[in-house]
């Protein structure tokens, strides 16, 4: 069951070794953490397996939550100088 991290859910996937040596193989090829490359992968796998109507949908929605987190960031920091 994920775990919701903010906006953001957390899911723990078990992978086996010699597998997951691979994966660790091809995030240091693109130099990049292996987590963020298992989110790269599966973000292009739901592309290519749901309608594109679908994914643009959700794609569009996840980035108005982000900037509406970046801009509730932003405000946050304006008030904290405004009361030093």
């Amino acid at each position: 069951m994920a775990v919701r991290q903010g906006c953001k859910f957390y899911a723990q996937v078990l992978l086996d070794p010699n597998r997951y040596a691979l994966l660790e193989q091809a995030a240091a090829a693109k130099n990049m953490k292996v987590t963020a490359l298992i989110r790269q992968m599966v973000y292009e796998r739901l592309e290519q397996d749901l309608p594109a109507s679908d994914y643009k949908a959700a794609e569009a929605a996840d980035g108005a939550l982000w900037a509406e987190a970046v801009r509730r960031r932003v405000q946050g920091r304006q008030r904290s100088k405004e009361v030093v």
